[in-house]
């Protein structure tokens, strides 16, 4: 795929018309079936995580289809699973833009979107009509008028609208554009809102019959001596996951380039060094308790090998996609021992 011709051309448009422009692109050529040109058909390299069976260890990471509008498109590219959202109890608007940024020498992204999405009615109706069986996971959150003491409800609603439409459900505190989201990741804050999701998962696992897998995505920017804490009280209430990690807040490997004091999380390369530290960290706490997904600064193969040595049992690539394309994924794939 001729991926660096078109991504010349999407740049030449600001990144949020780039992205609207590139999701109707997609959803459009799943269509295709077959015949679409941007499907890839990958060797398979199938795992079993969280009591799921993934045909392959590489996802797309929530924000780049919040709305879940282009599920088949994305699942023609090869991923091993999706995850769609984050998506809000009520539509929201997010932040005034210019909200997302290109940092193109630094192959990195700053966005302060604010989980700009359509309610989790609408993206519910567009998971029904999908037809791809890829693995799914819906990113849940809180909306912004949504006081933070009152955040539990938020997300217990969206879990049980969700609930029967996903393989997995990742509870998102570790957003950096939602104000006090991230007291969430800490604490009895913490610990009070996964009791309160787990119980409510219990009554839908009765209801439902069946279990769906509960992951929580953290940040970056916690601190090393706060991981212990964060991680028993997963194990505690039952998560199925973490999800390491969200953007950062850091410039400091972006010194130079003129977005560098926008507000807002940075993803890409920058990112690699510091979400491998905190997966290696996790993983040397928890001891194979719970699976790790990790996510920050994949541009490449040895990327992706170095989340896997670091104790990761499946990645998501984001800005790295934006950056490289469908053939990212391939790489990867390919690069992967038979299992």
């Amino acid at each position: 795929m001729h991926y660096d011709l078109l991504r010349s051309l999407l740049f030449r448009f600001d990144p949020e018309t780039a992205h609207h422009l590139s999701l109707t692109a997609l959803r459009q050529l799943a269509r295709l079936g077959a015949l679409n040109p941007v499907r890839q058909a990958l060797p398979p390299k199938s795992l079993r995580v969280m009591g799921l069976e993934f045909p392959n260890p590489v996802g797309l990471a929530a924000g780049l289809d919040k709305n879940g509008d282009c599920i088949d498109g994305m699942a023609a590219l090869g991923f091993g699973f999706l995850e769609i959202g984050t998506v809000t109890p009520k539509p929201q608007p997010g932040n005034p833009r210019p909200r997302l940024f290109r940092l193109v020498e630094q192959e990195a992204l700053i966005n302060r979107l604010g989980f700009n999405n359509l309610g989790v009615e609408h993206l519910v109706e567009r998971v029904k009509a999908r037809r791809s069986q890829v693995v799914l996971g819906i990113n849940i959150g809180k909306n912004v008028f949504t006081p933070v003491e009152n955040a539990l409800d938020d997300y217990r609603l969206c879990l049980r609208q969700v609930y029967a439409h996903a393989d997995y459900v990742t509870v998102n505190i570790s957003s950096p554009n939602t104000p006090g989201l991230r007291t969430l990741q800490l604490g009895e804050s913490l610990n009070g809102l996964l009791a309160g999701l787990a119980e409510t998962r219990e009554e839908l696992a009765d209801e439902h019959g069946r279990r769906v897998p509960l992951a929580v995505k953290i940040a970056p920017d916690l601190a090393d001596e706060d991981l212990p804490e964060l991680a028993e009280t997963l194990l505690k209430n039952g998560v199925d996951a973490v999800i390491a990690t969200n953007t950062t807040l850091d410039r400091s490997k972006v010194q130079g380039s003129p977005y560098a004091q926008e507000a807002g999380g940075l993803s890409g390369r920058p990112l690699l060094e510091r979400s491998t530290a905190v997966v290696a960290r996790l993983a040397e706490i928890l001891r194979g308790e719970l699976p790790i997904v990790a996510c920050g600064g994949i541009f490449g193969a040895a990327d992706a090998q170095a989340k896997f040595a670091a104790g990761a049992a499946l990645v998501q690539v984001y800005s790295g996609f934006i950056y490289r394309g469908p053939d990212l994924i391939r790489e990867i794939v390919e690069s992967l021992p038979e299992r």
